[in-house]
């Protein structure tokens, strides 16, 4: 164990024998995997850590009778190779546990914000004290004294005003009553008189408001005067501790600082910078891959393999399911482990290999102005960011003017509807929007579901540190409901039909996966759920008004998989 020693214990052997063979020969991607079957082993032997060791230290969810708040995490394991050959593997966590205390087991941080007389910590005081002199001054009580002063001074102003402005209209009454009466009754002379008298009271009343007006005025003006002293205190302090956070921010994206494969270093800051033109995201390098790479590089350990997992209760408005294995995120880690990773060889990115190699779309129907089409799956509807290849692509070889009315997913197969022209494009557009399009999609969930039918209702918006997938938010999302009815269960798996009533990216697989949904993945859903042979939801069914003839029109294909 000399190497455990050295590496400060976070370095760790595998309890079981590691099978026979050569070890892989490039790195994981880490944005799209499945899990080498060594790091599936360090991540078995990390869940038996936790459920052993740790899960009094911070409260996952698992345990129902643990008290406080409950936070899921994300862990990652690295396998690695030490200079002696030896292979094992280190452990990481995103984010912080237990208040911020660093266990050994684990690797730590980039870097480590809670340091004792660390910049981070000192310049943490300087901006409570800032926030204790603002809540003083807001709180003190001179000033909160004059603001109610200042408050009822102005009704009371307002009041007095108001009554004034009131009299002075009964008063006009009064004087165009005289008037009238005067031009009948009085001779011109005596008019004239009368004329003089009414015009000077008026005048009277009305400089009279003007001065009842400036009295207020003055009183008002001269509480204002005091209260903005007091509140320019307040407002030089804010704009201090604003510019202190801001600077306190960059010097954290400076100091967070990372190594390659080539033992380059770049602060966040730069790899944010330079590959972006952004500022780093609020938790940017906290994640666990970026620190188990640090380390392992630090540590001059040969990274093999590296894989993450969830452990504990799923976040309110993402789906992660309890010991499963996900990619890393692309917002925060993205840069950051593009950069880490020069150096190294590491797998291809599927993104970039054409899904549809192979595959053929089959024409359902056709004529002068439409097409349905039936679409396999893992096949793109429109050209991605790195493969042109689609359905889209596919269709205007044949009719250049051809238009997709609606996409599916590239992992979900079924029919799709072709606009072969602008006005039939236009017209059949117009009934998905006015969702007088009947769908229906056959989907096997992974698990039983023990209700028969319903509704789900749960708004969605792209998650914004981790495209392209969706998150439940009742703030920002848009309104998503799709209907269910179960068919059959069979095998530990439900066969459930879904009919989504609204059109949301990944609406139905979300839905299907959320803890507030029903709780249970779509099989083979390798975004929400676990990975298998394919995503095991079919876009069977499609009604609609054809453009021209007006006639209501039904197609149903078959899914490939039994039901």
């Amino acid at each position: 164990m000399e190497y455990e020693k050295m590496s400060g214990g976070a370095f760790h052997q595998f309890n079981e024998n590691i099978p026979e063979g050569p070890l892989p020969e490039k790195f994981t991607y880490p944005f799209c995997y499945e899990a080498h079957p060594l790091a599936r082993m360090a991540a078995s032997q990390v869940r038996d850590f936790l459920n052993s060791s740790y899960d009094n230290e911070h409260n996952f969810g698992i345990d129902p009778e643990h008290e406080g708040m409950v936070i899921g995490k994300m862990f990652g394991v690295l396998v690695v190779k030490t200079p002696e050959n030896q292979t094992g593997f280190l452990a990481a966590y995103s984010g912080k546990l237990a208040q911020g205390r660093q266990h050994p087991y684990f690797v730590p941080p980039v870097y480590d914000v809670f340091q004792e007389d660390g910049m981070y910590l000192n310049e943490l005081k300087n901006l409570v004290a800032l926030n204790e002199d603002v809540d003083s001054l807001e709180e003190d009580g001179t000033f909160l004294a004059l603001r109610k002063s200042f408050a009822e001074t102005q009704k009371l102003a307002d009041a007095e005003i108001s009554e004034w402005k009131r009299k002075l209209r009964m008063w006009k009454k009064e004087r165009d009553q005289r008037r009238n009466e005067g031009r009948q009754s009085l001779k011109e002379e005596e008019f004239a008189g009368l004329q003089d008298v009414l015009r000077n009271e008026s005048l009277k009343q009305k400089f009279d408001l003007r001065i009842l007006s400036a009295s207020w005025q003055e009183k008002i003006s001269d509480i204002e005067k005091k209260i903005s002293q007091h509140q320019q205190k307040i407002d030089q302090l804010k704009d201090e501790r604003k510019n202190r956070s801001a600077s306190l921010q960059v010097r954290l994206f400076e100091n967070y600082r990372f190594l390659n494969a080539r033992k380059e270093w770049k602060s966040l800051l730069s790899i944010f910078t330079e590959q972006s033109g952004l500022t780093p995201p609020a938790g940017a390098g906290e994640c666990a891959a970026p620190k188990l790479l640090q380390y392992a590089y630090l540590h001059n350990l040969q990274p093999i393999a590296m894989a993450e997992f969830w452990w504990g209760q799923s976040p309110k408005s993402e789906v992660r399911k309890h010991g499963e294995f996900y990619p890393a995120c692309r917002g925060k880690c993205g840069p950051i482990l593009t950069f880490m990773m020069e150096g190294l060889q590491v797998d291809d990115n599927p993104l970039e290999t054409n899904p549809a190699n192979g595959k053929e779309i089959s024409i359902v129907f056709e004529d002068d102005d439409i097409l349905v089409i039936s679409k396999p799956a893992e096949f793109l509807s429109v050209p991605g960011k790195f493969v042109t290849d689609s359905v889209q692509t596919r269709i205007q070889r044949l009719y250049p003017r051809a238009t997709l009315v609606h996409r599916l997913d590239q992992s979900t197969s079924g029919i799709i509807l072709v606009g072969k022209h602008y006005d039939a494009y236009v017209y059949l557009q117009k009934q998905f929007v006015k969702r007088t399009v009947a769908k229906r999609y056959l989907a096997v969930l992974d698990g039983i579901l023990e209700e028969d039918e319903g509704i789900i209702d749960l708004p969605l918006r792209v998650d914004l540190d981790n495209r392209p997938q969706q998150m439940v938010c009742y703030e920002h999302g848009k309104p998503a409901q799709t209907r269910y009815k179960v068919q059959k269960r069979v095998n530990g798996r439900t066969y459930i039909h879904f009919y989504p009533v609204t059109g949301r990216t990944h609406q139905l697989r979300v839905h299907a996966a959320h803890s507030s949904g029903l709780n249970i993945p779509i099989a083979g859903d390798d975004l929400y759920g676990t990975k298998d042979t394919r995503l095991f939801l079919h876009a069977e069914y499609l009604e609609f008004t054809h453009p021209t003839t007006r006639e209501r029109l039904s197609f149903t294909v078959p899914a490939d998989f039994d039901i």
